[in-house]
């Protein structure tokens, strides 16, 4: 029988082998590789997709950040512009409240009481003047406190003087003003 060599066989075998297996190895690592680039780009596209979506988002947000002041300007100006509106109807309403005013005292004055002077501050008015007695000036604060433009009279001081052969009542007295007949102003519209 011959003698067969079978190391060679066996030998080359192995070497095929690690060749298959150095081959196999690098294709694994290859492909790990390329599914690791191919993770980091998608991974890479996805953020700079999201950051795009944010800078869009920041941009819109400063707009309508900007248009938010615009309307809070916008609201104050309006506001302003209803305050100037109502000073300019209390302006006309009260253009002609002080013929009113004028008229009425006139009106409820009764005969025998005249005023000497008449001093307007703030929501009132104080009346000063003279009348031929006490009753006199009874009948003036009453009819004053039925009058349409004036509230609550109050005298103050009352003086009963000499003047020539006649007594007279020197008075003062304090008048609220109001209009009980007044418009309202327009109000504001509801936002």
């Amino acid at each position: 029988m011959t003698r067969l060599n079978l190391l060679p066989w066996r030998e080359m075998r192995r070497k095929q082998m690690d060749r298959q297996l150095l081959a196999i190895g690098v294709g694994a690592w290859v492909a790990c590789a390329l599914i690791v680039f191919y993770v980091y780009l998608h991974i890479n596209g996805l953020t700079e997709t999201q950051n795009g979506r944010n800078q869009f988002l920041e941009t819109e947000i400063a707009k309508v950040e900007k248009d938010i002041k615009q309307i809070a300007e916008l609201k104050k100006q309006r506001q302003a512009l209803i305050t100037r509106m109502n000073v300019i109807y209390q302006l006309q309403a009260d253009r002609a409240r002080l013929v009113h005013v004028f008229d009425e005292l006139a009106r409820r004055l009764p005969e025998g009481v005249y005023f000497t002077s008449i001093a307007h501050s703030g929501a009132g008015s104080n009346l000063k003047g003279v009348a031929q007695s006490n009753a006199r000036v009874s009948a003036l604060m009453r009819n004053l406190s039925t009058s349409d433009y004036f509230a609550d009279p109050e005298l103050e001081v009352i003086n009963v003087k000499d003047k020539g052969s006649d007594r007279v009542s020197e008075f003062s007295l304090r008048v609220k003003l109001v209009n009980k007949k007044a418009q309202k102003l327009p109000e504001e519209p509801a936002s």
